[in-house]
């Protein structure tokens, strides 16, 4: 596993469940095309995981 991931809001949530937007708000992902950097643990995964389809994923 990598040590640090870098995640990218490229899908709006307009229309997604409010679990969804929670998940990508404590990711801190609050706008289309911001970037995060955070370290790679399983619960952080766990919430890549349910948000996959929204988002595009690099590991560093």
């Amino acid at each position: 596993m990598a040590e640090q991931i870098t995640v990218t809001l490229k899908k709006s949530m307009i229309g997604s469940t409010q679990k969804i937007r929670a998940t990508l708000a404590g990711m801190g992902l609050t706008k289309l095309n911001k970037t995060v950097t955070r370290k790679d643990t399983p619960e952080f995964r766990g919430m890549l995981r349910k948000v996959q389809h929204l988002v595009a994923v690099e590991e560093l």
